[in-house]
């Protein structure tokens, strides 16, 4: 038995980040699919957040863990990973920097864009989980679409530079985050630029199955909602 166990549900793009890195670091782990369980109580009394990806190790001191970037940054700790998550101070903060950037700034606007379309659950104060009538809805789905282009050019211009990757030449846990997250804009067709679109066409490349393979997930439900 794998002493990594990775609860997920396979259609979230912030459950394939941690099942592409798993499977690029080489991981020994097993890993379970969890849909329609994170509210029983045997899930609550490991994890009251109720919240995937979550690994259980051990090791841990409460020997559960989730939110996606928290993950791979443990195990990249725990494994000596420097080449997803580089030990230099000043590179790290980049990479720490981009995907807490993406994860206040970027994903809130698409979760706001993309979750109506994937008939996901939005987040309690958002307009699309309210009571707003159809139409505003709609329209807060479509000035958050339009806000999006911003943090993707600082993306483009600050985070990756004329650089391949935000990791330099090789992809970083902060790479893997930020590809994962643009696979959901396909819900909704949305304009990506030539360089995003080469970003992640290069992402996948790099890794090859170990990103193949969860995007395939994440891909064919977004094909299934399409034909709603």
């Amino acid at each position: 038995m794998a002493e990594l166990k990775l609860n997920v549900m396979k259609a979230s793009v912030n459950n394939m980040t941690v099942r592409v890195f798993v499977r690029a670091a080489g991981l020994d782990f097993e890993e379970t699919d969890v849909y329609g369980k994170t509210r029983t109580p045997e899930f609550l009394s490991r994890n009251p957040a109720h919240l995937t990806p979550m690994i259980e190790v051990e090791g841990l001191p409460r020997k559960a863990l989730w939110e996606s970037c928290a993950i791979m940054q443990y195990l990249c700790n725990e494994h000596g990973l420097t080449q997803f998550y580089p030990t230099d101070p000043r590179k790290r903060a980049m990479v720490d920097s981009s995907m807490f950037y993406l994860i206040g700034t970027l994903y809130p606007l698409v979760t706001r864009a993309t979750y109506p379309t994937l008939k996901f659950d939005q987040y309690p104060g958002e307009v699309g989980w309210s009571d707003a009538d159809p139409k505003a809805k709609e329209a807060a789905a479509k000035h958050a679409a339009e806000a999006i282009a911003e943090p993707l050019e600082v993306f483009r211009s600050f985070y990756i530079g004329d650089q391949k990757f935000i990791g330099g030449d090789k992809p970083s846990i902060a790479d893997i985050r930020l590809s994962s997250t643009l696979e959901f804009l396909n819900a909704i067709d949305y304009p990506l630029a030539q360089w995003a679109r080469d970003y992640m066409q290069a992402m996948e490349q790099s890794l090859g199955d170990a990103y193949t393979e969860p995007a395939k997930d994440v891909r064919v439900y977004i094909a299934w909602v399409r034909t709603q």
